[in-house]
């Protein structure tokens, strides 16, 4: 298994050479970030666990490290966290029946 906090404490140190690199792109990204927190109508742990379930569904490892560590501040649950992992895991699945509908009108145009 990864070690996700030695793991994480490696990305914000590269991160933060990004962010010297091109701080325009880095304060871009913060704006992005932050802004569902700004606007204060969901709280924390909500925010985390969509993160969380976003994560799993875009395979980011940075993020789930990060949100990882934020939700468990925010206060969420395992439990919680299992929950929203389920919904990013029907979700996935879902994509993949539909994906599957346009490969049978692909398999379909080509007969024609």
């Amino acid at each position: 298994m990864l070690d996700w906090n030695a793991y994480r404490a490696e990305l914000m140190g590269r991160l933060g050479e990004i962010a010297k690199l091109s701080p325009d792109t880095v304060r871009g990204y913060q704006t992005l970030a932050g802004a569902a927190a700004k606007n204060g109508r969901l709280e924390a742990k909500t925010v985390e666990l969509i993160a969380l379930a976003v994560a799993v569904t875009t395979r980011c490892d940075g993020c789930i490290t990060v949100h990882a560590e934020a939700a468990h501040k925010a206060g969420a649950s395992r439990e919680e966290i299992a929950d929203a992992l389920a919904v990013a895991v029907a979700l996935n699945a879902g994509a993949a029946l539909v994906y599957s509908a346009r490969v049978l009108d692909a398999v379909v145009a080509t007969e024609n």
